[in-house]
C-alpha cells in the first residue's frame, strides 16, 4: 500500500510540474512582440501592410490596398507586384 501511494504521489508531482512547464513556455512565447515586417522593408508611400510571410528566397506583404508585393530576400528589392481583384 505504501509503494501506491508513493507512486500516485510521484505522478501527480510530475503532472503538476508539467503543467506549470507548459504555462511558463505559453506566457514566454505569447509575450514576445512580432512586426509585421522586418524593418529592413521600405514600403511605398501610402501602403499599409496587413500580412507578412516568407518563402524560400523572398518574402511577400499584402497591402490594405489589395496588392501582394513579393520582395526579394537577400537584396530586398522588389520582385513582382500583384493585384487582387
Amino acid at each position: 500500500m505504501t509503494y501506491l501511494k508513493r507512486l500516485v504521489t510521484g505522478m501527480a508531482v510530475v503532472m503538476i510540474a508539467g503543467f506549470v512547464v507548459l504555462i511558463l513556455t505559453l506566457v514566454i512565447r505569447l509575450n514576445q512582440t512580432t512586426s509585421v515586417a522586418p524593418d529592413k522593408i521600405t514600403l511605398p508611400d501610402g501602403v499599409t501592410a496587413t500580412a507578412y510571410t516568407v518563402g524560400n528566397g523572398w518574402y511577400a506583404i499584402v497591402t490594405e490596398e489589395n496588392h501582394i508585393l513579393i520582395y526579394d530576400a537577400a537584396t530586398g528589392g522588389l520582385r513582382q507586384d500583384i493585384t487582387i481583384e
